[in-house]
């Protein structure tokens, strides 16, 4: 069974997360950041994950702490839930349309963190939802999970719907590259090791 469990404290966060990678996309969301909880609910359907988290954030401050930390935790539970990574796809690409607004997301489940983040023009903000933090959440993720993540908002009009498409399009293309290909007996890597 590919899950795993985290809790992480902090001074600015505490944080909880359960994932199932091979799951239906059940998830129960929590930030306190109504429009980050909508994009993770996205997330975890989009990408058959069935996710609990919860985080109770300084937003006093403002939602950077929570965005960042809640990346870094669920990159870590990403990363401890796919294991030695045996027979998996690796590679997972997606292009998402919502209304007016594309997305594009591709990853490779390498060991190696990169991302590379091209959103475009937002609106500041989107309800209480500082639109910077979609890449901070997005680096988070990518350096703790371990992997390439190259995500690009092609065009669109609408700030909440170009977030969407990018969200969506994440839980796709990592459900492509975690699933199971039956034609791989081993890590998909000469190195034999990713």
């Amino acid at each position: 069974m590919r899950a795993a469990k985290a809790e992480r404290q902090t001074k600015e966060t505490s944080i909880a997360v359960r994932l199932f990678l091979d799951g239906s996309g059940v998830s129960e969301i929590s930030t306190g950041i109504g429009f980050f909880d909508h994009m993770l609910t996205l997330f975890a359907m989009h990408g058959k994950f069935d996710l609990q988290l919860a985080c109770d954030g300084d937003l006093e401050v403002d939602g950077h702490h929570t965005a960042e930390d809640v990346g870094i935790v669920l990159g870590q539970v990403f990363k401890t839930a796919l294991g030695d990574k045996r027979g998996i796809t690796r590679y997972g690409t997606f292009f998402l349309p919502m209304d007016e607004s594309m997305a594009f997301v591709s990853v490779d489940i390498s060991g190696r963190a990169f991302l590379l983040c091209e959103p475009g023009e937002l609106s500041p903000m989107v309800g209480e939802f500082d639109t910077q933090l979609v890449a901070e959440f997005l680096r988070a993720f990518a350096f703790n999970a371990g992997i390439t993540l190259h995500a690009k908002i092609l065009y669109g009009n609408n700030t909440h719907h170009k977030i969407e498409a990018l969200f969506k399009a994440f839980g796709r293309a990592l459900s492509l590259a975690v699933a199971i290909n039956p034609r791989e007996t081993g890590v998909p890597s000469t190195k034999g090791v990713l």
